[in-house]
C-alpha cells in the first residue's frame, strides 16, 4: 500500500514538472519566434551598421609668434567661448618694436608738415621774383628806348660816342638784371617740384610706416591667443615660460559652432537603397533607451580602403573577395545644447531605412 501512494505521488510530480517544462518551452519557442520575426522585418525594412562613431570638429590652436608663455587661463577639457583668452605669451619685445614703428610714422607725418612749409615759402618767394620781373621788364624796355634815341642821335652828331657807350652799359645792366630775375623766379618754381616731388615720395613712405606699424600691432594682438569658437578645450601640452615657436600647436579645441555627424561604414551591398538627404535613425552605445536622428549629408567617392596609407592592390596572385566598406556622412540632428551630450569617437549604430520616408 505505501509503496503504491509513493509511486502515485512520483507520477503526479513527473506530471507537474512535465507541464511546467512544456509551457517554459511554450513561452521560449514563442518569444524566440517573435523575436526572430521582428529581427527579420527589421532587416527587411533597414540597413544598418555598427561601424559607425560620431565625429566633429576638433582643430589645433596654434602660436602665431615666437615667445614665452606668460599665462594660461584654460585648464584641461575646460569649456570655452568664442574670444575667451586662452594664452598670453610676454610682448615686451613686440611691444618696443611697435612703440619704434609709431615714432618713425610721426616722425615721417612731421616731415610732410616741414616739405609743405617749405613749398608754400618756395611759392611766396616765386611771386617776389615774379614781382621783379615785371619791374626789371619795363626797366629794361625803358633802357632799350633809351638807347634807340641815343643811338638815333648818335647817328645824326647829336650825341657824343661816351654818351651812347654810357647808355649802352646801362642797357646791359637793366637786361642782366631782368634775366637774373627770370632765373631767380625759375629756380624758385624748381624748388617747388622738388618739394613736391619729395613730398610724394614721403607719402609713398608714410604709408610705408603705416603698413608696419599695423604689422606690429597685429604681431602684438598675436601674443593674445584666444578661443576661435565656442567649444572645449583638449589636454594641456604647455607651460608658463615655455619657449614657444611660431606655428606650434598649443592645444585642440573642439568646435561646437559646426555641429556634429557620424561616419557610418556601411558595405558596399547595403548602399542601393540609400541617397542624400534620407533620414537615419542613430543609437549611441553610451545612452541606449536614446534615438538620435541625422539626415544623410553625402557618401563617400570611395571605399574607405582607398583611403587608406597603403591601399590594397588585389593583382596579386592570391586573392579572397571581401565585402568593402563606404563611408556614409550623417549630420546629427538637433541644437548644440541638445548635442552637448555627445563626443566625438563614440561608437552609435546606424539605422537606414531602405524604402524613402
Amino acid at each position: 500500500m505505501s509503496n503504491t501512494n509513493t509511486k502515485t505521488k512520483t507520477n503526479k510530480t513527473d506530471r507537474i514538472i512535465s507541464r511546467v517544462t512544456t509551457v517554459v518551452a511554450s513561452i521560449v519557442v514563442i518569444c524566440l519566434a517573435i523575436w526572430g520575426v521582428k529581427t527579420l522585418l527589421h532587416q527587411w525594412k533597414f540597413e544598418e551598421t555598427n561601424d559607425a562613431q560620431i565625429d566633429e570638429y576638433i582643430n589645433p590652436v596654434v602660436a602665431k609668434v615666437t615667445g614665452y608663455v606668460k599665462e594660461i587661463r584654460y585648464e584641461e577639457n575646460q569649456e570655452v567661448k568664442k574670444g575667451d583668452t586662452l594664452v598670453l605669451i610676454d610682448n615686451s619685445e613686440y611691444a618696443a618694436q611697435q612703440q619704434e614703428a609709431d615714432a618713425a610714422l610721426v616722425n615721417a607725418e612731421a616731415q610732410v608738415s616741414v616739405i609743405q612749409s617749405n613749398v608754400n615759402t618756395a611759392g611766396e618767394m616765386a611771386k617776389v621774383y615774379q614781382s621783379q620781373i615785371a619791374a626789371a621788364k619795363a626797366k629794361l624796355r625803358n633802357q632799350e628806348q633809351e638807347y634807340d634815341r641815343y643811338k638815333k642821335l648818335y647817328d645824326v652828331e647829336s650825341a657824343t660816342k661816351q654818351q651812347l657807350d654810357k647808355v649802352e652799359a646801362a642797357l646791359e645792366v637793366a637786361r642782366s638784371d631782368y634775366n637774373t630775375s627770370v632765373g631767380a623766379y625759375n629756380a624758385a618754381l624748381a624748388k617747388i617740384n622738388d618739394a613736391r616731388v619729395q613730398q610724394s615720395a614721403l607719402q609713398a613712405e608714410i604709408k610705408r610706416r603705416a603698413a608696419v606699424v599695423e604689422k606690429n600691432n597685429l604681431t602684438v594682438s598675436y601674443t593674445v591667443i584666444t578661443a576661435p569658437y565656442n567649444g572645449k578645450m583638449g589636454r594641456r601640452t604647455i607651460q608658463p615660460g615655455q619657449l614657444l615657436q611660431a606655428g606650434q600647436t598649443l592645444a585642440y579645441i573642439v568646435d561646437w559652432e559646426a555641429g556634429k555627424w557620424v561616419v557610418a561604414n556601411f558595405k558596399e551591398t547595403q548602399i542601393r537603397h540609400m541617397s542624400i538627404g534620407e533620414t537615419a535613425d542613430i543609437v549611441v552605445d553610451a545612452y541606449p533607451g536614446r534615438t538620435f536622428t541625422g539626415k544623410i549629408e553625402s557618401l563617400s567617392g570611395a571605399t574607405g580602403s582607398r583611403f587608406s596609407l597603403l591601399p590594397p592592390d588585389n593583382a596579386t596572385g592570391n586573392f579572397v573577395k571581401i565585402a568593402q566598406r563606404i563611408p556614409v556622412r550623417i549630420r546629427l540632428n538637433g541644437t548644440p545644447q541638445e548635442l552637448r551630450a555627445l563626443s566625438a569617437g563614440m561608437s552609435v549604430n546606424v539605422s537606414v531605412s531602405k524604402v524613402r520616408r
